[in-house]
């Protein structure tokens, strides 16, 4: 599996060939450069590891300052290795949003919008008043009986209850590429990416 770092501009929406107004999301796809090409002989597995989006060197450590050096490169704020998917290539090219073919599907990865510490209502969809679930009697938003009394006397690992919401690693699998701007480096995919505006995206494919 080969594949890209990105950054997710935003949303916007495309028309088809029949009028149909499809949601799509905008991600800069690159240029991202080669810092290591990972072996069997090496490192026991093979790996390709990119580096994507320049950072201050005032901001690396020296350990990584020396891997950039090593490299050829510019010190990069995002690092990700993908496995057994590139071929022939080497340390201090680029690889570039050329690597996708517009109507091919993609795997998209992304940190997820951080809600904070929500309740059952909005982090698990109870039904609240009117919608009476998990022993709700008149509290708008409150969980409900969560389990047995003394008999188990404890609340099973698992039960849907408040807590923190968001902020996790999502994977959106299957997203088709609706245009690709060699130019601009921008990859436009059906539907939404998990993530806030300008956060980082891993975009995979399946060679």
């Amino acid at each position: 599996m080969s594949g890209i770092i990105g950054k997710k501009i935003g949303m916007t929406s495309l028309f088809n060939e029949e009028g149909k107004n499809i949601p799509c999301t905008v991600i800069q796809a690159g240029p991202c450069s080669v810092l290591q090409v990972r072996t069997l002989e090496n490192d026991g597995y093979t790996a390709v590891q990119l580096g994507f989006d320049d950072k201050s060197e005032k901001n690396v450590g020296k350990a990584l300052a020396g891997h950039f050096k090593k490299a050829g490169s510019a010190p990069k704020a995002k690092l990700v290795e993908f496995h057994n998917g590139f071929a022939d290539v080497k340390v201090g090219e680029e690889v570039k949003v050329d690597l996708f073919i517009e109507g091919e599907y993609v795997d998209v990865t992304g940190t997820s919008k951080g809600k904070g510490f929500q309740g059952v209502v909005k982090r698990h969809g109870f039904g609240g008043v009117m919608q009476a679930t998990h022993g709700q009697h008149n509290r708008l938003r409150a969980p409900g009986s969560i389990g047995a009394g003394s008999d188990p006397s404890r609340v099973f690992k698992g039960m849907r209850m408040a807590g923190r919401m968001g902020g996790e690693q999502v994977t959106v699998q299957n997203l088709q590429v609706l245009k690709v701007d060699q130019e601009q480096n921008l990859l436009v995919v059906k539907g939404a990416v998990p993530g806030a505006k300008n956060s980082y995206v891993i975009i995979r494919k399946w060679n």
